[in-house]
């Protein structure tokens, strides 16, 4: 049983980090399959998954395709009870889910100012408002995570399908180095570091790109991990 994983590039594909996380930390054999987001082929490219039309998309053995991270990782979860993808405990779980739900449906400031880059660290941006707000409500709700931890340095204490929706979170954290708290940035050094993560990172930095997206005026400093 292996899933087809259509993802983008990854040093800048939040969503397609997410997708591959979701197989590649809980075991799941897949083949990744790379979509040209930057080389002007991505509707060719997704044509055979119609209608799905965005990175990560996901095909299942028997050829489904299923589109959206969140319904992936419910898809997974249920195909895959025995993986641990959501946590055990039925009210840690409601409470994943949650912020599973809120990641993909909100932060949009954040998102929209700092687009998830994995080369280096933009030095001194300026946090608006909005994104400050966001940054606000994401300590919130990791926060409130931490009420239902168990042993372990993730959210929920195990890794799970939490840790992943907000991993491209600690890269935006880390990549544009914003201003949180002393917790928060230690769980996003945690994710950085984690090596599943790191490997994604590095197949990344084998392409160059000329011009550089998501260019910005700012000094650059080294990728912390």
């Amino acid at each position: 049983m292996t899933y087809d994983l259509y993802i983008g590039d990854r040093t800048f594909s939040s969503w397609s980090l997410r997708g591959w996380l979701m197989l590649e930390k809980f075991g799941l054999p897949h083949r990744a399959h790379m979509i040209g987001l930057y080389s002007g082929t991505m509707a060719d490219d997704m044509a055979p998954l119609a209608p799905a039309r965005l990175v990560p998309a996901l095909k299942l053995p028997d050829g489904t395709v299923v589109g959206e991270s969140l319904a992936m990782a419910e898809t997974l979860a249920e195909r895959h009870p025995e993986a641990g993808l959501w946590p055990a405990d039925p009210s840690a779980r409601a409470t994943a889910r949650w912020l599973c739900a809120e990641m993909a449906a909100g932060f949009t400031a954040l998102r929209g100012a700092c687009p998830m880059q994995l080369k280096h660290v933009n030095q001194g941006f300026a946090v608006s408002d909005d994104v400050q707000r966001d940054l606000g409500r994401i300590e919130t709700l990791w926060a409130h995570a931490a009420k239902f931890k168990t042993d372990g340095p993730w959210l929920f204490g195990a890794y799970s399908l939490a840790d992943v929706f907000y991993a491209p979170v600690c890269a935006r954290i880390v990549g544009y180095d914003l201003p949180v708290s002393e917790a928060a940035r230690a769980y996003c050094t945690t994710t950085i570091t984690d090596p599943t993560f790191m490997a994604w990172r590095a197949e990344g930095q084998k392409v160059t790109y000329d011009p550089f997206p998501y260019e910005m005026d700012l000094p650059k400093g080294a990728w912390p991990a």
